[in-house]
């Protein structure tokens, strides 16, 4: 049976979703990953679906979710993407590793689009960077790190 990891932001709009397709990508036959947020907004932001469509990774089917939705789920890793979530993240039953890793929010990007845009892909190969290495060491059976 494939663990659960569960990426947490506070708005669950931008950077955890971002995460969890790339880590999908790299890793899904052998963890099952999820995302949500402290104080979800509702949506996945159209830029974060763009920018992920340009390396392959579709993410346009997925939404914001409250990370409450998991606390009935065996959640062995917690991944944080932002500070706040960090401070707001319960214990999830049998929660074994906890990381956090923080990104810069592009949703509070300034500029024009094409400016708004190179900070989208910015933080989403910054993402890709540490969750790919990520994929890697849990695909060495590695044990994760703290």
């Amino acid at each position: 049976m494939k663990t659960n990891v569960l990426i947490l932001c506070t708005g669950n709009s931008c950077r955890s979703h971002m995460a969890e397709g790339i880590l999908r990508a790299a890793a899904g036959d052998l963890i099952d990953v999820h995302s949500a947020g402290s104080k979800p907004v509702g949506f996945v932001h159209p830029k974060a679906i763009e920018v992920l469509k340009e390396i392959g990774i579709d993410i346009s089917a997925h939404t914001s979710k409250h990370m409450d939705i998991f606390l009935d789920r065996q959640i062995a890793t917690v991944i944080t993407v932002c500070g706040n979530a960090d401070q707001a993240c319960p214990l999830y039953p049998g929660q074994v590793n906890r990381h956090h890793w923080g990104f810069d929010d592009p949703a509070h990007a300034k500029g024009s689009d094409e400016e708004v845009m190179a900070e989208f892909r910015r933080v989403r190969d910054d993402i890709r960077k540490v969750f790919e290495a990520y994929a890697a060491g849990l695909r060495e059976g590695a044990p994760a790190k703290n």
